[in-house]
């Protein structure tokens, strides 16, 4: 673990205790009601200000000493619909719930920063708004909703972290420019001609149109696309028939697209649509596409990037900057904030034995060495933003 100028022991310690209270007790996205009320209570016990934002998302403020810039930081606080399995001893109380992705850690990592600018407060010169969103992993998305509310329109930058088990504990990572993918969705019908199995030439099969739907879909990443700009179409259920013998009349898949820009994500949309059509045309049916936009592509400012960057590098050395961070293809909600303000999204690698299991897994956890450092690297990030402001 690296030494930490900045944030204590007992800190730490702190977060780790209301880390492990919030992973007992998740909720789900737009129903972190208790989650809610036990932020707002920490926040209130440290003097700040609440904000008039709609529940469950809450918004604290502190102002600054100078007030010229406002920054603003953001942690999820929904859980996943994940069955924990292990013997944790803060295992989730809550049966088919639990925080699989580490948005409990993320939690705790800003409230230990509310807590330690709070006690600060004559070293910190910008506004600083925290941020404690609601439903990151569902439509409609938190974000978007404090977006609508006017969460942004003083604020003059935003910064995210994740804590990042497929990146190397001890290693913080920031891409310039596109880092995570557009998450799109989609639901595709066939409406055939049912009928006996045995005489399929009175029929129009839709299981057979979807399965060729399935392969013409593919070509798209393979033939429409800049080969240089990364995609991905996936077909993640397909359902039709009731028995062996029995053409149904109508098939269905659901699925989901991925893209790093947005001239990919709606050239995927107009192919994905036109072969949906096409395909089941030249047999006989009807296809009908439903996409469903999700997230767009989470693409870092790049001044804010590079001033993350150099505050890594200088907080806690060169080496611990992860240089060659690729983009990711999961998708993250924080990419509404930087569609509207400038700002950089973080990745804090745990990865290592502690937190072994990739996100969204039943046993998924966090390596609690992290939530220091990613404690740090936000108040560091308040701290230096002055001078990098001006």
């Amino acid at each position: 673990m690296q030494a930490l100028t900045l944030v204590s022991k007992e800190l730490g310690e702190w977060a780790v205790r209301h880390r492990r209270h919030l992973h007992q007790y998740p909720e789900l996205s737009g129903e972190e009601h208790q989650t809610h009320a036990y932020i707002k209570r920490q926040l209130e016990e440290m003097g700040m200000d609440i904000l008039a934002f709609e529940a469950p998302s809450v918004v604290g403020f502190l102002r600054g000493t100078t007030g010229e810039n406002t920054i603003a930081l953001r942690a999820d606080i929904d859980a996943l619909p994940v069955l924990e399995e292990g013997d944790k001893p803060y295992q989730s109380k809550i049966p088919g719930i639990s925080h699989a992705c580490g948005h409990d850690g993320h939690t705790a990592v800003l409230l230990a920063a509310a807590k330690w600018l709070s006690e600060h407060r004559d070293e910190v010169k910008p506004n600083v708004l925290f941020l404690f969103q609601s439903s990151e992993e569902r439509d409609p998305s938190g974000a978007s909703a404090l977006i609508q509310q006017g969460v942004l329109d003083q604020v003059d930058a935003i910064f995210g972290i994740h804590l990042w088990q497929p990146l190397e504990k001890g290693q913080i990572g920031v891409c310039h420019g596109s880092m995570m993918a557009a998450c799109d969705e989609f639901t595709i019908t066939i409406e055939g001609k049912g009928g006996h199995g045995a005489m399929p030439q009175e029929t129009i099969d839709p299981i057979y149109i979807a399965s060729q739907i399935v392969g013409g879909i593919q070509s798209v990443v393979s033939r429409s696309l800049n080969p240089l700009q990364p995609a991905v179409v996936t077909v993640g259920k397909v359902e039709g028939g009731s028995t062996y013998n029995i053409i149904p009349n109508e098939a269905l898949m659901l699925g989901t697209t991925r893209s790093l820009t947005e001239e990919t994500r709606q050239r995927i949309h107009t192919h994905m649509q036109r072969i949906v059509e096409g395909v089941s045309a030249s047999y006989g049916a009807t296809g009908r596409m439903e996409y469903r936009w999700g997230p767009p592509p989470l693409v870092n400012d790049k001044v804010q990037s590079r001033y993350v960057e150099q505050v890594v590098k200088d907080s806690f050395g060169e080496s611990v900057y992860a240089v060659d961070l690729a983009p990711t293809m999961a998708a993250e909600d924080f990419a509404y904030y930087l569609e509207r303000c400038p700002g950089a999204f973080i990745f804090v690698g745990m990865g290592g034995e502690a937190s072994a299991y990739p996100h969204h897994h039943p046993q998924f956890d966090i390596d609690e060495d992290s939530i220091p450092i990613a404690i740090e690297l936000f108040v560091q990030l308040v701290l230096r933003y002055a001078r990098q402001a001006g």
